[in-house]
């Protein structure tokens, strides 16, 4: 039987929906929560993997089919394209259909084109297969982002969800990693012959993980909602802990709204909405434009060995798992929006260094383009956390998806700009060119975002 919350204001609703809040709101992480985040977290893990695959494929294609830097900026960058598709469309069908349902269809989406890859004969294939690939890429990591947010309180909130967006990151260190092992020996297919491996993560995904109660609650589920809260407060129980009484969640009547993607331009939605899309854009343009480019940059222009160029590629990868995880563990003290106004302004200061030192060799490219990336990792990896907190439950995955879209136009646009730039002005004016697009996003979040820490996702969003 759903608690009854005694508390009343007018205006503001305490049902099932604010109740299945209130009780989620004062659960610990229980082993059900840890282990749905672990399997989730496979999941993007290898969305990760995929995303970067084709930057440690590069190095062989490009000699291989003879591409020019036109071709190769289009390669790299269609995946993100399909990105974008795969971001709007199942952000919004995971609002009507289900967090659940919605995120298998996207890993199957993005294994099977993986497997395409495999027989991709030239440029045009490729571009085709990635960019259907990225539709599935996507879409799963702000369904999952929702999802794991939706299952936990206020408290920690951002170190346990920024533990499961390191898989991400993780997954472009295991693309790395593999490249440097297997594309030296096997040729570049190894990269997507390694992609197909998570398919195996289909059955714990359909029969041993359950929807998102808070958001079958908003859909008026709550008999459903119910039985899955009630089994974690169960699983607490049975380990011996006490659970104290849910402390009243106010929900407000616009909560029981269907949801509808206008909203996100209304009221205090549209400030915060244009806020985040700024941040995704401007981030990541740099840190994708960035990493997908370095191990071809570091073949092709510094004429590397290839072992090397993968391996100068692997450990910028690695810097930024390293900053990340930093940033997991002191995000929740030192507050969102701090944190990535000081990244935002930091990270440019080696890419002005690199640009006023000409970037004449590899070594100068790796240590400071490489530190530049870490500290832009750390807002980049972050930011589905921050926008899954800006949104109420009814527009958490269609805001996610929305807004995340502008990640895949940035990272779409970097390749593309660095090719341009590289042809035209030299490899300086690319690291001058990112180091001002991050200081206009450094202004917009000092002027605009809003601070999320420790407050509830239903005191957040109304």
């Amino acid at each position: 039987m759903l608690h009854q919350p005694s508390a009343l204001k007018e205006g503001v609703h305490f049902d099932g929906q604010a109740d299945i809040g209130a009780r989620l709101e004062r659960l610990p992480i229980t082993r059900e929560v840890f282990w749905a985040r672990n399997i989730v977290g496979a999941a993007t893990f290898f969305d990760g993997y995929t995303v970067i695959a084709i930057a440690y494929a590069m190095p062989v294609l490009v000699r291989e089919w003879g591409l020019s830097p036109q071709q190769t900026g289009m390669i790299l960058s269609m995946g993100y394209l399909g990105q974008l598709v795969g971001a709007v469309f199942f952000g919004w069908l995971a609002e009507r259909l289900g967090r659940l349902k919605v995120l298998l269809f996207t890993i199957l989406l993005f294994v099977s084109m993986d497997g395409a890859c495999l027989f991709a004969a030239g440029a045009g294939t490729m571009i085709l297969f990635r960019f259907v690939q990225g539709i599935g890429t996507g879409g799963e990591v702000p369904v999952a982002s929702a999802y794991i947010n939706e299952y936990i309180g206020s408290k920690g909130r951002g170190r346990f969800f920024l533990l499961y967006e390191v898989m991400f990151l993780l997954g472009l260190v295991g693309a790395g990693l593999i490249g440097y092992l297997m594309v030296p020996v096997y040729g570049w297919k190894a990269m997507f012959a390694v992609g197909i491996v998570p398919a195996i993560l289909m059955m714990p995904l359909r029969w041993f993980m359950h929807e998102s109660p808070r958001w079958l609650a908003s859909k008026g589920r709550y008999a459903e909602a119910d039985k899955i809260v009630t089994r974690l407060e169960n699983s607490v129980r049975a380990a011996g802990k006490e659970l104290p009484e849910p402390a009243p969640v106010e929900i407000n009547a616009n909560a029981r709204r269907e949801s509808n993607w206008r909203e996100l331009f209304q009221g205090i939605y549209r400030k915060r909405t244009l806020t985040i899309w700024a941040m995704w854009f401007t981030s990541y343009m740099v840190a994708n434009g960035t990493i997908t480019w370095l191990p071809t940059l570091y073949r092709q222009t510094f004429n590397l060995p290839l072992e090397t160029s993968l391996a100068y590629g692997f450990m910028t990868s690695v810097g930024g798992v390293i900053a990340a995880i930093i940033c997991a563990l002191l995000i929740d003290t030192v507050g969102r929006k701090r944190w990535y106004t000081c990244a935002l302004i930091l990270a440019p200061i080696p890419l002005v260094v690199l640009a006023f030192l000409g970037a004449t060799s590899a070594e100068q490219v790796l240590v400071c383009a490489g530190l530049a990336y870490a500290i832009v990792q750390t807002v980049t990896f972050s930011l589905y956390l921050y926008s899954a907190e800006i949104y109420p439950t009814r527009l958490r995955a269609i805001g996610t998806g929305v807004g995340s879209a502008w990640l895949r136009l940035g990272s779409s646009a970097g390749p593309i700009v660095v090719g341009w730039l590289m042809a035209d002005f030299g490899l300086q004016s690319v690291f001058a060119a990112f180091a001002g697009i991050l200081l206009f996003g450094a202004l917009i979040t000092a002027v605009f975002a809003v601070e999320t820490k420790g407050r509830t996702l239903e005191e957040l969003s109304p």
